[in-house]
């Protein structure tokens, strides 16, 4: 118990990898549909706790079983199906830690201004902040535990000040019209939704490193609903808030709404508590994706899906190897956003990976149906309608967040999917000929 995470460690990781640094920046991002984005989050906020209800009842069902969405869809679906999902989960996380990781020196560089135009030092200061967090987590999991409760806690303070004392502030004028966008109620809410679910990514976060965690069966679920709900009601506030003190002129034109809001209501010097609170939030998410780094690739190595050389832990009990090589390759792709030439690269690469993160929600979805018939089928029609019909909205709005990112962007995840076959075969091969020298 000494080095498993508690429940609000647990809950801390999941609010972490879902509050990035994004999230300071989506208001201006929805601003130009209107207060009735407003609605496009509750959307996708009504979306994410159902997609959070499936992990968090799947859990119950295999509760010492790390990896998540992996070793959930394995478990309903097969070796195959389960190796593609962990195989585009584990380079999604590459590109969300670089993205995270040039967001973190962005941030940074209000307070030192050099970090904007030194190319260099903006590098080095990225690999420092990469290669610190890759010690912490090797360092074992409580302190990748302490560092997230820390950072989870210092990052909320100035997202929850704006929200609550914003809601005073608020001119309602700045609402009208409700539909700024020109187009119909239906699609100005869908559009606002595909934007917003984004930001709801990692809620399945506590149920990677489920052996971890203290009483799995209880503190896995329960961390999983805990903190998709304060993410929820964070985000929906905070929106709510800056729409409300900011014009929508404002809003269309400003790149730091929070640092916006926030000075209006403190003053000027809050943009920089609210400057600082980006880079918690960016570091600390950092934090708690490079722990999944590790975890994801121990857990398919240990099912003999990946080479033996990931499934080694330290003396700490950490999944050393996986983790620094994901930082090495984090490295690589951090590197070409400052490297003239390879920006649109970079660019790409963290648009192709996003439906990679997305695409386990819609298998964890219709998994959850298969495991439960495999483990305890229902006895009644109540009981079967309490199981599928949260499994079937989880589906849609899964489907919905795929079709949302765009074509683009769902072709090339699929591509980077099936990138990942021929290493399947290989490890295939490798494995029955391993076995016909053992006969």
């Amino acid at each position: 118990m000494k080095n498993k995470l508690g429940l609000w460690t647990a809950t801390s990781l999941v609010v972490g990898n879902m509050i990035g640094a994004g999230i300071f920046l989506l208001p201006a991002a929805t601003a130009s549909f209107g207060g009735i984005s407003l609605l496009g989050w509750l959307l996708s906020a009504i979306g994410a706790l159902f997609i959070a209800h499936m992990f968090s009842e799947t859990s119950k069902l295999l509760p010492h079983m790390d990896g998540g969405p992996y070793s959930y869809t394995r478990h309903a679906f097969g070796d195959f199906p389960g190796f593609l999902m962990a195989w585009g989960y584990w380079i999604s996380i590459w590109c969300t830690n670089a993205a995270l990781t040039v967001a973190f020196v962005g941030a940074l560089s209000t307070f030192f201004p050099a970090l904007s135009a030194n190319p260099v030092l903006a590098v080095g200061t990225g690999l420092a902040a990469i290669w610190l967090l890759t010690w912490v987590n090797n360092h074992g999991i409580k302190s990748t535990g302490e560092v997230q409760l820390v950072t989870t806690i210092l990052k909320l303070t100035p997202l929850v000040f704006v929200a609550v004392v914003g809601l005073f502030f608020i001119r309602w004028e700045n609402f009208i019209p409700f539909n700024r966008g020109g187009v119909s109620t239906f699609q100005a809410i869908t559009s606002a939704s595909s934007l917003t679910l984004f930001a709801f990514l990692g809620v399945e976060c506590a149920t990677i490193p489920a052996c971890s965690i203290d009483n799995p069966e209880k503190n896995v679920p329960r961390a999983t609903m805990l903190g998709t709900l304060v993410t929820t009601l964070v985000y929906i506030f905070g929106a709510m808030s800056v729409m409300g003190i900011l014009s929508a002129t404002q809003l269309q034109r400003t790149v730091t709404p929070y640092s916006d809001a926030a000075a209006i209501i403190v003053g000027p010097q809050a943009r920089y508590w609210v400057s600082a609170g980006v880079a918690i939030a960016a570091f600390g998410a950092l934090n708690g994706w490079t722990l999944m780094q590790g975890q994801i690739v121990r857990s398919i190595s240990r099912d003999k899906l990946f080479p033996p050389f990931f499934e080694k832990e330290n003396k700490r009990g950490m999944p050393a190897r996986g983790v620094i090589l994901s930082s090495l390759l984090v490295s690589v792709i951090m590197i070409m956003n400052y490297t003239r030439g390879l920006v649109e690269q970079f660019q790409f690469m963290t648009l192709m990976a996003t439906m990679t993160s997305v695409l386990p929600f819609l298998f964890v979805s219709a998994g959850y149906v298969i495991t439960v018939m495999k483990k305890r089928p229902p006895s009644n029609t109540r009981g079967w309608l309490r199981i599928l019909v949260p499994a079937s909205l989880a589906f849609t709005f899964s489907l919905f967040a795929i079709l949302g990112a765009g074509k683009d962007i769902v072709f090339w995840g699929f591509a980077l999917l099936l990138i990942g076959t021929p290493f399947y075969i290989w490890n295939f091969w490798r494995r029955r000929q391993h076995a016909l020298r053992e006969l």
